[in-house]
């Protein structure tokens, strides 16, 4: 099979979990020896994966850019993946102009409208409202399931809260999450360790958000009862605000990039995740949980992750308590030692990835056979396919002819 893969970004799986994300999905495929092309909007990133070491082909493609056109028509792809809505939006229409048999699916790496809901509810300092939920993001997210033949989501939490709240039918659903090897039974013991950390790619707010929670409010408890704790901060892509923080005196350490994050976590004693906000699975915590450093984060940070399962360390969304727990971990090398099994049972019973990647592969082909009748079956997708070939695709068109007149 010939697959396509349109992104808005190249695969940066040392900056960020969607990139660990995507490499898992290519990995799937290229075991069934599927050609695959990976084709992104985005410029040349430095700190990009060679694909093509794994003999992915690479394309760089164009917005509101009629070339996208032939260039899909010549490869004709039988599936092609929008990594991420947005990718959907501006190419979903060409694809099903040029390549009207292709399999379209859809990888959301979280539900945007969840995220962006929550991190209004977090600007405005009030608690979350499924009203909050009804926006115009949402409409657009969703639209772009109903378009795709299929759509791949990471956690059950949000399938359930697209067939509850948004009611998109489970036949466009299919939950394909992290998937992992075995965890390591043999990682660095308590004593070989030393410091707190905190981890994630500064261009994803959640992070920032976090990053000054700690500072502001929880650092200064926990360094309050052990005056030489450091805390080292990593991150992909620290602004100047995010470098401003650092102040080696009070221990709160400010590294940028860790080259590698297995590594610099396998040193920490805890890792400190006070997410506010976000959706979808935090790769930071499976990092942790295979390096068998134990975690306190919230709610949000945890969802989706345990599955009835007992945290690898602890769960609050008060700032004392979470100050308590981290220092508990810290200093106890018998809850520190049991926070770390409970985290390698969350990998090897929610995340194997042989539990998932035969499903994936039998639920393409099933759709594959039986892709007329499963579109006819989609009215409502069928309904927004229509609206959006004829708003989208006219708006970029338009774009696509200023463009011509005044280049940039």
């Amino acid at each position: 099979m010939n697959v396509l893969v349109i992104s808005t970004v190249w695969v940066e799986p040392t900056s960020s979990a969607a990139g660990s994300r995507m490499l898992q999905l290519l990995d799937i495929m290229l075991a069934k020896g599927w050609k695959i092309t990976y084709a992104s909007t985005a410029g040349v990133s430095e700190n990009a994966f060679d694909l093509e070491t794994l003999g992915i082909t690479t394309q760089e493609i164009r917005v509101n850019d009629e070339s996208f056109n032939a260039f899909a028509k010549a490869y004709q792809p039988n599936i092609v993946l929008f990594d991420r809505f947005m990718a959907e939006e501006q190419f979903g229409w060409r694809i099903a102009e040029q390549c009207p048999d292709a399999i379209k699916i859809l990888d959301t790496e979280d539900l945007h409208c969840l995220r962006k809901a929550r991190q209004q509810a977090v600007n405005e300092d009030r608690d979350f409202s499924e009203q909050d939920l009804i926006s115009d993001v949402a409409k657009r997210e969703i639209a772009a399931i109903y378009r795709c033949d299929l759509t791949l989501m990471i956690s059950l939490v949000e399938i359930a809260l697209l067939q509850d709240f948004f009611k998109v039918p489970s036949s466009l659903l299919h939950y394909l999450p992290f998937l992992l090897p075995k965890a390591p039974a043999d990682c660095k013991p308590f004593n070989e360790r030393q410091y707190f950390i905190a981890i994630g790619n500064f261009i994803h707010l959640p992070n920032w958000d976090a990053t000054l929670a700690l500072k502001k409010n929880i650092w200064p408890l926990i360094k309050k009862e052990i005056p030489a704790a450091e805390l080292h901060i990593y991150g992909a892509y620290p602004s100047e605000k995010v470098m401003q923080l650092h102040n080696k005196k009070d221990g709160f350490i400010v590294k940028g990039r860790a080259e590698d994050a297995h590594e610099v976590i396998a040193n920490a004693l805890v890792l400190l995740a006070p997410l506010r906000f976000g959706a979808g699975l935090k790769g930071k915590f499976i990092d942790a949980m295979q390096c068998g450093t134990p975690s306190v984060t919230t709610t949000i940070g945890a969802e989706g992750m345990q599955q009835g399962l007992p945290w690898s360390g602890a769960i609050t969304d008060d700032d004392a308590t979470f100050a308590r727990e981290a220092i508990t971990l810290y200093n106890d090398s018998v809850a520190w030692q049991k926070a770390q099994e409970q985290g390698r049972e969350i990998i090897n019973k929610n995340f194997q990835k042989e539990d998932f990647e035969e499903d994936f592969i039998t639920r393409i082909n099933t759709i594959k056979t039986n892709l007329e009748t499963g579109r006819r079956n989609n009215f409502t997708g069928q309904m927004l396919l229509h609206h959006s070939m004829r708003s989208t695709k006219f708006m970029s068109k338009w774009i696509e002819e200023k463009n011509k007149k005044e280049p940039i």
